[in-house]
């Protein structure tokens, strides 16, 4: 099917800074393309031939929507299976499908099925509520500590606990949820992986992440990653075996974790575009969203080697500010050599909100980094 400056009909479920980013694509290559968002100011808006005001979570809404697409994707993995479901039967591309993202979305599932398909992953229980979790607690079958999940909806760290002490048990919320022992990592990895419909595979190299201390989120991104290049190989062969057992179309970013002892276990997937990827857009000869085009209207895959070394800084709203969002200092930003912003488009902001994110580009990962750290102390996401 031919979506080059077409009728074809492409639909992406969740028009956020990453539905937006997507969107980059389809303008350059005329593609004709809808998608749906709660939000009437979603970014991806402004971008896309059609935009539909709805929950992807509602399952007629997502039916309507995606029975005149030819191909349906998603930003955002928390959408409506049974919906797509019945698209399906009747046709429409799915990519994702229905039983991929059933399976990513319960992180308790998702769990056992690396165990079950021998994928290195950390030991976990699963519980249908708080209140059993806690009785394993009581009768000592379960023991501190341990890394809380909630089984659904869980983003950005959001419905993640670590648990050192009983009293933190008491922040936890009554839902299924699950627990997995605490990995005594050195490293926060993550591999891109990408399929299309024809079974081409490709990888991009492995990057390292830092995360924010209190709010959990991937603060900065590193690309290549600082370790040995055994280990990047290693990464790279667990990501495709994940691949493999879930034979997506698409992207799957696969984070992992690195232990002292160069083991290396793997934390959860994304079956989207993802924040560990972002610095492709400059990095790469072909950035994670054009490649995620790519894959799901089945076209050949880009190129996804590295053109340069980068660093990605969040740009996240500061603690104490809620309301008109005002990037501070950021002329300041864009006088820095190898300096690139990205604005989301969210005119609200609040703390930790994601609103865009800066990358550094130089040819030695290390200066990179110092950059980076300059950029994160003078940018401020802040209120008017």
């Amino acid at each position: 099917m031919q979506f080059f400056s077409s009728q074809a009909k492409l639909g992406i479920l969740g028009g956020g800074q990453l539905g937006k980013m997507l969107l980059y694509t389809t303008r350059k290559w005329d593609i004709n393309t809808h998608v749906l968002d709660p939000s009437a100011d979603a970014p991806s808006r402004i971008a896309c031939d059609h935009f539909e005001q709805g929950d992807f979570k509602d399952y007629q809404t997502v039916y309507n929507f995606g029975k005149n697409l030819d191909v349906l994707t998603i930003e955002i993995e928390h959408v409506n299976t049974d919906a797509l479901r019945q698209l399906e039967k009747e046709g429409v591309q799915t990519y994702p499908n229905a039983a991929t993202l059933e399976l990513i979305q319960n992180k308790g599932v998702q769990k056992d099925f690396y165990a079950q398909h021998n994928i290195p992953t950390s030991a976990h229980m699963r519980f249908e509520n708080l209140s059993l979790l806690l009785q394993a607690v009581e009768t000592e079958k379960l023991r501190l500590p341990f890394v809380w999940k909630a089984a659904k909806m869980g983003y950005d760290g959001n419905g993640v606990k670590i648990i050192r002490k009983r009293e933190d048990l008491d922040y936890l919320t009554d839902q299924e949820c699950m627990v997995e022992d605490l990995v005594p990592f050195t490293h926060e990895l993550a591999v891109t992986v990408v399929r299309n419909p024809s079974g081409e595979v490709k990888t991009y190299p492995v990057v390292e992440m830092e995360f924010h201390p209190e709010a959990n989120q991937v603060e900065y991104v590193l690309c290549p990653a600082r370790i040995d290049d055994s280990i990047k190989e290693k990464a790279t062969q667990i990501a495709l075996q994940v691949s493999n057992a879930l034979n997506h179309v698409g992207l799957l970013a696969v984070e992992l974790f690195l232990t002292e002892e160069g083991n290396i276990f793997v934390n959860e997937v994304a079956p989207r575009a993802h924040n560990s990827g972002h610095h492709t857009i400059e990095t790469s000869i072909t950035d994670q969203f054009e490649q995620h085009i790519r894959a799901v209207l089945n076209l050949p895959l880009g190129n996804t080697d590295l053109i340069e070394a980068g660093v990605m800084v969040n740009l996240v709203g500061a603690e104490g500010h809620t309301g008109q969002v005002h990037y501070n200092n950021i002329e300041k930003v864009l006088s820095m050599k190898g300096v690139s912003p990205h604005i989301y488009g969210k005119k609200q902001t609040r703390p930790f909100r994601k609103m865009g994110h800066v990358t550094i580009v130089d040819q030695d990962i290390n200066t990179a980094r110092e950059t980076a750290e300059k950029v994160k102390q003078l940018i401020t996401v802040i209120s008017n």
